[in-house]
């Protein structure tokens, strides 16, 4: 791909390459994979916040991903295995914080028992080291945590996520601007796209790069394409522990396996704090971080699409109880103390919230996998949630390898 020949060798009335919309980690990987695979390409990344890693990227609790959740042979699976490694040499190159603590995925029911078994399946099938333990094993690694049995999972860590897009963007040496929001894009066959920003600007680009997360359905929507798929926001909501001594690293319950999220688990964070959560509730905007925040278009959006309505039907036991804890902070703290029995509720302060971008089909089904596709001059980066931040590096490499491989079907004489 380093043979590509660019716009700028070319001439032409292009600003740039290839053009990113979205600064968060996935965009900013990708900026970064395309400098480094061929060098020379004129990059630039479109951010509407004013800074780096405002969404997703910056609103989780900071883990680096083992893999040991993901179907394997998934893109998940692949890519997070790979991308916590990648991570952790990333972070101890560029000097950025971070520590690989492992984690206990601890079962407190004996219904959970064969799940804690087929996850330690799955872990061997993906490649991962994994240590059972029984009930009396548990205190070895973390003492004020109780369950019948765990697994361990040694390559598991912590780290800062925001520093991460930070370096990114600066290594990347694409042009970055903040505070320009798309609100227009033109494509043509054969010459490229044009994007219009909220300010007025123009940018011409040979290829488009959509790493909206949140916004990524709209975007390729203005581009034309169908995405097949709508973004349902849910709001992971979180607090903080006190008492921090009471968790040494982190430690997870039992997930279900017919929803794509991991349960309220207990994570110590890079910077010694430990973070409780989160749940996982409908929320009511895009960005909707607490539920003051309503945005009826986006709303009424999610509202319309099929899918939004067979999830309800096909999980509204799991999403009362989702529901309950958001809302009473005894039902939160209940679901706490199955894993920590000595935590109270005068232990838990709010701590800010997240939104998870969750990609649904019309059918309802929620998009298990990471979902790339790709259309004239265009690459959609339509599911990027949870373990995206951890395989940040190998996603930005397969999107940034399409990218380079459109740009250089474009500019082929």
């Amino acid at each position: 791909m380093a043979q590509v020949r660019t716009a700028s060798a070319r001439g032409g009335g292009h600003d740039c390459d290839v053009l990113v919309v979205g600064g968060g980690i996935v965009g900013l990987s990708t900026a970064y994979a395309i400098t480094r695979a061929a060098p020379g390409t004129r990059v630039t990344v479109l951010e509407k916040e004013p800074g780096p890693a405002r969404h997703q990227t910056g609103r989780n609790s900071g883990v680096i991903h083992s893999g040991v959740y993901y179907r394997p042979g998934s893109l998940k699976a692949r890519y997070a295995v790979r991308g916590a490694a990648e991570m952790v040499k990333f972070c101890a190159e560029y000097g950025i914080p971070h520590a690989v603590t492992g984690k206990l995925i601890v079962a407190t029911e004996r219904a959970e028992l064969p799940r804690l078994h087929a996850l330690v399946q799955r872990a061997r099938e993906n490649g991962i080291p994994v240590r059972e333990l029984g009930a009396a094993q548990i205190p070895e690694h973390e003492p004020e945590v109780r369950g019948l049995a765990a697994i361990h999972v040694g390559t598991t860590g912590v780290c800062d996520y925001v520093a991460v897009a930070r370096q990114l963007a600066h290594a990347s040496g694409a042009e970055i601007r903040y505070g320009a929001e798309v609100r227009h894009v033109d494509r043509r066959p054969g010459l490229g796209v044009a994007v219009r920003t909220r300010s007025g600007d123009v940018l011409r680009a040979r290829v488009m790069v959509n790493c909206a997360g949140l916004h990524c359905d709209e975007i390729a929507r203005l581009t034309g394409d169908d995405p097949g798929m709508r973004i349902v926001p849910f709001r992971g909501e979180y607090y903080e522990l006190a008492r921090p001594e009471l968790v040494r690293g982190l430690v997870y319950p039992v997930p279900d396996p017919a929803f794509p999220f991991l349960g309220v688990h207990l994570t110590r964070g890079i910077d010694g704090g430990v973070h409780i959560g989160p749940n996982a509730v409908p929320a009511l905007a895009r960005e909707g971080y607490g539920w003051g925040v309503v945005r009826p278009r986006e709303l009424g959006g999610t509202l319309a699409w099929p899918g939004s309505w067979r999830i309800a039907r096909r999980h509204w036991r799991y999403g009362a109880g989702e529901l309950r804890r958001s809302l009473s902070k005894t039902a939160f703290t209940t679901a706490v103390r199955r894993l920590l029995p000595a935590v109270t509720e005068d232990d838990l302060a709010a701590a800010p919230a997240g939104v998870r971008a969750q990609a649904v089909l019309a059918d309802g089904t929620l998009v298990d996998d990471f979902l790339i596709r790709e259309a004239a001059h265009t690459v959609h980066v339509l599911n990027a949630p949870s373990p995206a931040a951890t395989a940040s590096l190998p996603i930005g490499r397969e999107v940034g390898r399409r990218a380079l491989a459109m740009l250089e079907e474009v500019v082929r004489p």
